[in-house]
C-alpha cells in the first residue's frame, strides 16, 4: 500500500541522511514523505540549509540543477530522469547568445525555468513572484526576457517606465489553456474566485481575480474568506489545496490543465532513487556552476 512505502521512505531517508524535495506540482503521496514542498527556487534555498549532504528533487531538471548551483558540495540527484521542461529546454544558449547581440544594453532577464547553460550567459535570474520587483530595481531600462512571453506579458505590463523585448516562448501546459476554457469554468462556478498563474495567456489572467505564483496561488486561497475558487495552474495544486482546505471547494480550470514532465515522477521512483537504483545524479563542472549562479546572486542582490 501507498502508506507502507512512505513509511519505508521516512525511515531510509533518516538512516541515509537525505533531503527530499516535491515541487508543489507533485501528487500528494509523494508530498507527505518530502522535507520541504514548495515553488522551485524557495526549495533550492531549503536544500541549502538543511544539514543533509544528500538531496533527491522531486520536479524537473532545470529545478534539480538549481539546487546543485546553490549547494555545490551536495550530492543532488532528479528522482526521474526523463522528467525535463519543454519550457526551460526550447530555448539553448548559443542561440540566445545570437539575440542577445541585437540588442545592445539590454539586460538579459531569465525566468529561473531555463537550463544551467542559459544562465550563464544570463544578467539576472526572476522567479513568477519576483518577476515584477526584479525588472523594477535593475538599473537598465531595456529588458530582453527569457523564455516565457506570457509571463514576460505580465511583466510588461506592470512595469510600463522599462522597453521590454519579448520572445516566442512559453509552459505549453499553461499556454494551451484559452480564453474559452477561462469563460467555461467561470459560468460553471460563478460564485468562485479565479486564481491564475501568470504563464497563463494574458487573455486568461484578465479574468483572474488573483495572479500570481504556485505558491501564492495556494496561500491565497488558504487565507481567503471565500469558499470556492477555479485554479488556474497545474491540477496538483487542487487536490493539494483540497487536503490543506477540506472546507472550501476547488475546481480545476480545466482537466487538461496538467504537466505530464512533472507527473512523470513516481513514489517509486524515489524510493528506487534512494535505493540507488534510480534517479540521476547532477553533476555539473564548476565553470559553469560558477557562471550559472551569477545571475541568481543578482537577483538577491535586487530582493528577489
Amino acid at each position: 500500500m501507498i502508506k507502507d512505502l512512505q513509511q519505508e521512505i521516512l525511515k531510509l531517508k533518516k538512516e541515509r541522511d537525505i533531503c527530499i524535495l516535491a515541487h508543489s506540482y507533485m501528487s500528494e503521496d509523494i508530498c507527505e514523505i518530502a522535507d520541504f514542498t514548495g515553488d522551485s527556487y524557495a526549495l533550492s534555498l531549503k536544500a541549502k540549509s538543511a544539514p543533509q549532504k544528500t538531496v533527491i528533487m522531486c520536479g524537473v531538471r532545470f529545478m534539480a540543477e538549481t539546487v546543485k548551483m546553490l549547494s555545490p558540495q551536495k550530492r543532488v540527484f532528479l528522482a526521474n530522469p526523463d522528467a525535463g521542461c519543454p519550457m526551460a529546454e526550447q530555448m539553448d544558449r548559443e542561440v540566445i547568445a545570437e539575440v542577445k547581440k541585437m540588442y545592445p544594453g539590454y539586460a538579459l532577464v531569465a525566468y529561473i525555468n531555463t537550463t544551467a547553460e542559459l544562465k550563464t550567459i544570463s544578467d539576472v535570474c526572476v522567479t513568477s513572484s519576483s518577476a515584477v520587483k526584479i525588472c523594477r530595481a535593475i538599473p537598465q531600462k531595456n529588458i530582453l526576457f527569457i523564455p516565457d512571453i506570457n509571463l514576460g506579458t505580465y511583466v510588461k505590463e506592470q512595469v510600463p517606465e522599462k522597453n521590454f523585448k519579448l520572445l516566442s516562448g512559453g509552459c505549453p501546459t499553461h499556454a494551451k489553456i484559452d480564453v474559452e476554457d477561462a469563460l467555461a469554468a467561470k459560468a460553471a462556478h460563478p460564485g468562485a474566485l479565479f486564481l491564475v498563474h501568470p504563464e497563463c495567456r494574458p487573455e486568461v489572467t484578465k479574468l483572474a481575480d488573483y495572479i500570481g505564483s504556485t505558491s501564492g496561488i495556494m496561500e491565497f486561497a488558504e487565507k481567503s474568506e471565500a469558499k470556492e475558487f477555479i485554479i488556474g495552474t497545474e491540477n496538483a495544486i487542487v487536490q493539494h489545496l483540497q487536503f490543506k482546505c477540506p472546507q472550501k471547494k476547488f475546481y480545476a480550470l480545466s482537466k487538461d490543465l496538467v504537466c505530464h514532465n512533472m507527473k512523470a515522477t513516481t513514489l517509486p521512483d524515489v524510493y528506487a532513487c534512494m535505493l540507488g537504483n534510480g534517479g540521476e545524479e547532477i553533476v555539473m563542472d564548476e565553470a559553469t556552476r560558477a557562471a550559472a549562479v551569477k545571475c541568481i546572486e543578482k537577483m538577491i542582490e535586487y530582493g528577489g
